[in-house]
């Protein structure tokens, strides 16, 4: 049978990067996968500065990534058109892609537009050893790991694999959590979608006015137009019926005609359907994490309405939290009480995301009410030129599009979120907390405990760097400008890197001093997954002994 620390179930982004980031702590894993291969369709698109973040931090070559990605101009706006030619009735920007100076400021890896079919490939390349056609079926768990079974498609023979732990990262139909008896929450039938993918150039016609979604708002063809590359791979969305039609009833000719009708693609402009699928949009979150020896993350473990892109995002953060404490505990280095935290700190946040997604989608119908478009949709489509004719109807419409500027500027959703104490694994101070206005879109560089480190550009050897690259992968870090620290780290029983910003390392301290809220003589102490457990504003003398308790409370989850 074969042993392994971690079984990880579901090859999907989350799945794929949770086991590189496990590997890359020196932890065994093999990856099951029903599907056949990597993903082939156009599905996720919106990969956060965060998420980029976490792949940079595994080593991966992030200019391959960048290569597979939109190109940010191309993706830099969203659109309310008649049709792909026709009138533009208004547009935002999305996030700060016509800006890369603004972006590159708050991260090293700024937010793209990179499609799930094209990231895949790239991971399963990475992992190099992923089992595909592959059913999990059942475990049978005991004091020391747990025993899959599970069942190759293609022979049928069923096999077992035994592991201390099972990451359920299977999807929204979840194999591992239903077996888990883990219930969903929420609302589970919103709208029901068809999917349409196709191949084809439209450099042509919206060259001029390029955007990654263009909503369209001729309302006999309602839908939505996601260019996942201008000039080879879009996507059409148009809600359906499910109680009187299926997929079946779309076939590639009707597929065609409803693309080219609501884009006004021309017949001589080549376009192939690939992939035709229905999906159900749903707001739902995992009343648990964590059953046993099985945690579950990303789609398994929640949901959410596509307005935002923040269901990918939100599962690689929660394989990022749950690696390095999954790894301390296989070392021996802390109690498995520590892996409590993991659904402490990240529902919570699942849970927001779900409503910050919810309120998103709800949010769009207030462009329909402001072209007072109803059930009769040929009069709809009359009655919007008389509004848009009128000085205070375009006003009106204008001020709906303006309002949608949030779903597509969440900055503060990527990068502001901060852990809080009752983990066990952040130590609240009282050195203050910015207050950003809008916490959705805005996002304030903080070393508030429980906030991701601030990217601050460094220079180390002649390169270039991040302050996040100080991070050694499964340890903490502490970070100051006073060099007396570093004696006391060296006293210390437990293991800890420690840096010197301004010695070996070249910084602006000013910029360092501010975003840490710390003075010359004062640390901050980062977690292994970049985010700050722990500062404080005095020098080694007086607190040198706290932060050796500070950090055992911390490896067995009981700081506070």
């Amino acid at each position: 049978m074969e042993n392994v620390d971690v079984l990880v179930v579901g090859g999907g982004p989350v799945g794929l990067i949770a086991t590189l980031l496990f590997r890359q702590l020196g932890l065994s894993v093999k990856v099951v996968e029903l599907r056949d291969g990597p993903q082939t369709a156009p599905s996720a698109h919106v990969v956060s500065a965060r998420s980029l973040e976490i792949l940079r931090s595994l080593g991966l070559d992030m200019d391959r990534i960048e290569a597979l990605a939109q190109i940010p101009a191309e993706g830099a706006w969203v659109r309310w058109v008649d049709s792909l030619v026709g009138r533009e009735l208004g547009h935002v920007p999305f996030e700060n892609l016509h800006q890369p100076a603004v972006a590159i400021a708050t991260s090293p890896q700024p937010l793209r537009n990179l499609s799930q079919h094209r990231l895949e490939p790239f991971l399963y390349e990475a992992v190099g050893d992923v089992s595909n056609g592959v059913a999990w079926l059942s475990a049978r768990e005991d004091g020391e790991g747990v025993t899959s079974v599970l069942q190759d498609r293609a022979s049928g023979e069923a096999f077992e694999v035994r592991s201390r732990y099972i990451l359920g990262a299977d999807g929204a139909s979840s194999s591992v959590r239903k077996f888990a008896g883990i219930e969903m929450e929420g609302p589970d039938a919103l709208e029901n979608f068809i999917s349409i993918h196709v191949a084809a150039d439209l450099r042509s016609l919206v060259g001029h006015r390029p955007a990654t979604l263009y909503w369209i708002t001729d309302p006999t063809v309602q839908g939505t137009f996601v260019a996942h590359d201008i000039a080879s791979a879009w996507v059409y969305m148009t809600t359906y019926d499910p109680s009187s039609e299926t997929v079946a009833d779309y076939d590639h000719v009707r597929a065609e005609a409803i693309v080219r009708r609501a884009g006004q693609i021309p017949s001589e402009i080549p376009l192939t359907v690939r992939h035709v699928s229905t999906w159900r949009m749903t707001s739902q979150v995992a009343t648990s994490f964590r059953r046993g020896r099985i945690f579950l993350a990303g789609d398994s473990a929640h949901r959410f309405p596509p307005t935002g892109g923040l269901g990918l995002n939100t599962g690689i953060a929660e394989a990022h939290n749950l690696a390095w404490k999954l790894a301390s505990v296989l070392r021996g280095a802390s109690p498995e009480s520590l892996l409590d935290s993991y659904e402490s700190e990240r529902r919570p946040l699942a849970l927001a995301n779900a409503n910050i997604s919810l309120e998103n989608a709800m949010r769009l119908i207030e462009v329909w009410i402001a072209l007072a478009v109803d059930g009769d949709l040929e009069a709809s489509k009359s009655r919007i030129d008389e509004i848009l004719a009128t000085p205070q109807g375009r006003a009106a419409v204008a001020g709906a599009i303006e309002n949608q500027s949030e779903h597509f500027d969440q900055l503060g959703v990527q990068l502001g979120y901060a852990y809080s104490s009752s983990g066990g694994l952040v130590v609240d101070d009282e050195l203050g907390r910015p207050e950003p206005t809008n916490p959705v879109r805005e996002y304030i560089p903080s070393c508030t405990p429980g906030a991701r480190l601030p990217h601050l550009v460094i220079e180390r050897s002649g390169e270039m760097l991040s302050t996040l690259d100080l991070v050694v992968p499964g340890e903490y870090l502490l970070l100051t400008t006073n060099a007396a620290w570093r004696d006391v780290v060296g006293d210390l029983t437990l293991a800890l890197t420690c840096v010197v910003l301004g010695g070996d390392i070249t910084i602006d301290k000013s910029a360092w001093h501010a975003v840490s809220g710390v003075g010359p003589n004062g640390v901050v102490l980062v977690r292994p997954d970049q985010h700050v457990a722990w500062r404080s504003n005095h020098g080694p003398t007086e607190h040198g002994r706290e932060l050796e308790t500070v950090l055992r409370a911390l490896r067995a989850g009981e700081a506070s």
